[in-house]
């Protein structure tokens, strides 16, 4: 049995007036993928974006509640900047800086201190090795990074994540601007990513969260339906509510 990496307790999101997340609770486990599904505007992105406090960018955004962190409460007990090196987020569209293959992979480590380019080359190739990638970029890393397919931007933006050496990857419906070739390829990736890192991935996807996450929580209206192991509530869902989306009675 895993241990538990993320525990969210009696969470509660607000923007301005708006309940956008209501009085969660989850455990979130080490080495395992955790999706989370629901339709547009159940709280989905907003919790995902408050495992790192993205959200504290917004200027109306509020919460209760508390998130733990290897039981250690990030709001109050763990400095932003540690917190966004140890949770890492690759975004919906992919978004390589740009500059270089190299630099972009470099970016992070850099801005951590490491200036060593011997160290640099290590992290560079090790990050993309991690990302699937590196066969593909090997022999170009000096290009732009905006130069690449789409699918490959986002295999480096996630090598760019894992550059920092993150404990847990927050992915924000990383496939939905990419084809099902490049699609397939970051499903595997996942799978190869969990043995190293605690990973929470938002899908609009069901089928994406049944062949890639060992856990699904279930959202509607911001509140947290079912969560359960991903084959369990797929073939036996416990609400009424879930067995309606995920057999498409409503969207």
């Amino acid at each position: 049995m895993n241990k538990t990496k993320i525990k969210i307790e009696n969470f509660n999101s607000y923007y301005g007036d708006f309940h956008a997340i209501k009085n969660v609770n989850m455990e979130i486990k080490e080495n395992e993928v955790t999706a989370f599904i629901g339709p547009s505007g159940c709280g989905k992105s907003t919790l995902l974006k408050s495992l790192n406090r993205m959200n504290d960018l917004v200027s109306s955004y509020r919460k209760e509640g508390n998130i733990y962190l290897d039981g250690k409460e990030i709001f109050s007990e763990i400095d932003v900047y540690e917190l966004r090196k140890r949770v890492g987020m690759v975004f919906q569209k992919p978004n390589p800086f740009p500059m270089s293959i190299y630099d972009n992979i470099a970016y992070g480590p850099r801005t951590h201190g490491i200036k060593n380019k011997k160290r640099l080359d290590e992290i560079v190739e090790r990050s993309l090795k991690q990302a699937a990638i590196f066969d593909e970029v090997k022999d170009k890393l000096n290009k732009s990074a905006l130069a690449l397919s789409g699918g490959q931007q986002q295999r480096i933006c996630i090598a760019r994540a894992m550059a920092v050496e993150p404990e847990v990857i927050l992915l924000d419906e990383p496939t939905s601007a990419l084809d099902p070739i490049s699609t397939s390829k970051i499903e595997e990736l996942l799978d190869d990513m969990k043995k190293e890192f605690t990973i929470v991935i938002v899908t609009h996807n069901m089928q994406q969260a049944t062949r890639v996450s060992d856990k699904t929580g279930f959202f509607l209206l911001g509140d947290l339906v079912e969560f359960s192991d991903t084959e369990a509530m797929f073939s036996v869902p416990k609400d009424q509510r879930t067995e309606d989306y995920i057999t498409g009675r409503f969207s």
